[in-house]
């Protein structure tokens, strides 16, 4: 079957599911989109395994009075992404049909959600499938309106109207930046195609195409200080969808940018080192704003925001190689990059699935409300530690393996510059990726401690028990992927250079003589003895101690006879001297009355802190502001009266008519 008849193939199978979502009944609706998700991630997975390991699969089609001539091409780069979008899509539908049970008297919202849902997912696969700009922006912006849907399922809310509201904005004006960015480049070269990039004339001007076009993908990646609608969206979204927009959504930012450096004539050097100092800053102030926050959800929101920083850091790599000729720099820059987007998509759906299943037995995102779960939910909690682990960039799990290949490249690349400037750069990078290590732990061990250790810290209106098994089943098939890389990291990485070498046009693998792939290997095998003597080690304690009777004792209270709840840490103590710390990224404000020298008897008071987002506090919003005070000048425009409107549209045909007679538009 050709390409073509895929891409028609998909959107019947999308048609005929949204009829079929429709007709169903509503305990079949959640069971008939996860049957969509699945028949459409066996279409186009079949053709992006086939580019990965034969050759690009091409094709086009045209559409009458429309588009003519679109091209649809899945080559490596493209196959990498529709196969992490088709894994984390199908988790997220197999979640969602347990998550979605709990809100079965919203019957109307339930239908409403899954025939956005499929339409979320395909619209992701065609972003990377279409080369015809205005295609792309087509699929990119039925994507954006479907993902927007999903985000304000429980509409009811006033703060999740507002956070949907505020991502449409956001979204809107990545559209923007493309469309701009596309037509442009169609002035210029006479073609809407991603590959014309490469056809611009050699001009100061035409470097503005690839800035539109960049900041269009660095708002949806969620680059700073384009990051401001994913800490709003993600907590206001059920959670397999903020684990599917959280894994696969902002990485076609990335995958976007990817497209338009693999055409970039220009500068290499420069702009590796403005996308390098870019995402060090995304990831520190990203990771920074996570270890303070006690909204659970929106904390791994903000840690996305660093993990896309880290992507960042091997993407500006990548380029700084190509720009000095380091082949090898640039391999082990893209490859780490491309590896990071496949294991973040992997543990920040597991983090995000795992965080659903406890707000939905504690009703609650607040940390300081909860404690003790690891009793209740022991299976969560299980799942949830080798997420954090992983996102840790700790051994043996497989966000270390893509760490350390950027990291490999950033020490590669200290002895691969003669000047100085880049060698400080690389040496501020390489200290700031372990600060973000540093801060990353110190962030999940806060919040898998206050969670799930210790006693609860308040009483909860029903007793939390375990998820049901078709909400551990996904997290269970992400644990094995995420295996999967620790353990065979070298055919990963093999998968993902060959990826890089035939994008940039390296020929050869660089790498063929490089130490890396062999270390790797090594790696692996480390990683596999340690976790099989970990499962050994329970296995033959589970068998020795099954049989004995289960004894409870209370924790030793260093003589303390009388404990109480409010005496355990919280996360407001645990990240207490950090925040202090780092008060010029993370601000603190404090609601209390102070207590006056001359109140002998002071009254009961209440003591609240909170942390803020400086850049939208001081950026962004006082920005929309001015924009919403300068428009307002302009609403005597939209009036309401019908003639007004028909004079504007002779207004404007006039412009046209006499901008044609002057040849001013041709």
């Amino acid at each position: 079957m050709e390409i073509t008849q895929i891409t028609s193939w998909t959107a019947i199978v999308l048609i005929a599911g949204i009829a079929g979502i429709m007709v169903v009944r509503d305990k079949l609706k959640s069971i008939t989109a996860l049957s969509v998700v699945l028949i459409n991630a066996v279409l186009t997975s079949i053709p992006a395994i086939l580019a990965l390991t034969v050759a690009p699969q091409t094709g086009s089609f045209a559409m009458p009075h429309l588009l003519s001539n679109i091209v649809v091409r899945i080559d490596s780069l493209s196959a990498w992404f529709i196969l992490i979008i088709n894994f984390t899509s199908i988790n997220g539908a197999l979640y969602g049909n347990g998550y979605m049970k709990a809100y079965s008297e919203l019957k109307t919202n339930r239908e409403i959600h899954w025939i956005f849902y499929v339409i979320f997912h395909i619209s992701m696969v065609w972003v990377c499938m279409f080369e015809n700009g205005l295609a792309f922006i087509i699929s990119w912006e039925l994507m954006s309106l479907s993902s927007l849907m999903l985000v304000i399922f429980e509409f009811q809310k006033k703060n999740t109207l507002k956070a949907g509201i505020n991502y449409m904005v956001q979204m809107h004006l990545s559209v923007i930046f493309l469309t701009i960015g596309f037509i442009w480049l169609n002035i210029k070269t006479g073609s809407f195609d991603f590959s014309a990039l490469s056809q611009l004339p050699l001009a100061k001007h035409s470097v503005w195409i690839f800035i539109l076009l960049f900041f269009g993908f660095a708002i949806k990646a969620g680059f700073i200080p384009f990051h401001t609608w994913l800490p709003h969206a993600h907590p206001a979204a059920p959670s397999h969808v903020s684990g599917v927009m959280s894994g696969v959504i902002v990485k076609l930012g990335i995958y976007g940018i990817f497209r338009i450096i693999m055409n970039l004539r220009y500068d290499w050097l420069l702009f590796g080192e403005i996308v390098l100092s870019l995402s060090v800053l995304t990831a520190v102030y990203g990771i920074a704003n996570a270890a303070v926050k006690r909204d659970f959800k929106g904390m791994l929101a903000f840690c996305t925001i660093e993990n896309i920083g880290i992507i960042g850091i091997g993407i500006g790599l990548g380029l700084m190689g190509i720009g000095s000729d380091n082949q090898i720099l640039a391999v082990l820059g893209f490859s780490g990059a491309l590896l990071h987007t496949f294991n973040h998509s992997l543990f920040k759906s597991l983090l995000f699935f795992g965080a659903g299943s406890v707000y939905q037995q504690t009703h609650t995102r607040n940390i300081e409300h909860l404690g003790g779960l690891i009793k209740k939910m022991p299976q969560t909690a299980a799942l949830f530690l080798v997420g954090a682990i992983a996102i840790g960039g700790l051994p043996p799990f497989n966000g270390f393996i893509s760490e350390f290949i950027i990291y490999s490249g950033l020490f590669k690349g200290l002895s691969g510059f003669p000047g100085i400037s880049q060698v400080v750069l690389l040496i501020l990078t390489i200290a700031g990726l372990a600060l973000i290590g540093g801060i990353s732990v110190l962030t999940f061990t806060k919040t898998f401690g206050v969670i799930f250790l210790g006693n609860p810290r308040t009483r909860l209106h029903h007793e939390p028990a375990e998820t049901p098994f078709i909400m551990l089943l996904p997290q269970y098939l992400i644990v094995a992927a995420m295996l999967s890389v620790a353990f065979f990291p070298q055919f990963y990485f093999n998968y993902a250079s060959k990826i890089v070498a035939s994008s940039f046009h390296l020929g050869n693998n660089p790498l063929d003589e490089s130490p890396i792939a062999d270390n790797l290997k090594y790696i692996g095998l480390i990683s596999m003895v340690f976790i099989g003597i970990f499962i050994l080690v329970f296995g033959l304690r589970w068998l020795i101690v099954r049989k004995r009777t289960a004894i409870l004792y209370e924790t030793w209270g260093c003589g303390y006879v009388a404990p109480v709840v409010k005496a355990q840490y919280t996360g407001r103590s645990f990240a207490r001297q950090f925040g202090s710390l780092f008060d010029f990224i993370v601000r603190i404000r404090k609601n209390h009355k102070k207590t006056q020298k001359t109140e002998l008897y002071p009254e009961k008071r209440t003591f609240s802190t909170y942390y803020s987002d400086i850049l939208e506090k001081y950026v962004i919003i006082p920005l929309a502001r001015r924009s919403t005070f300068l428009l307002n000048y302009f609403q005597f425009i939209q009036n309401g009266q019908i003639q007004s409107y028909v004079i504007y549209g002779l207004f404007f045909i006039m412009l046209i008519f006499l901008g044609t007679v002057l040849k001013i538009i041709t």
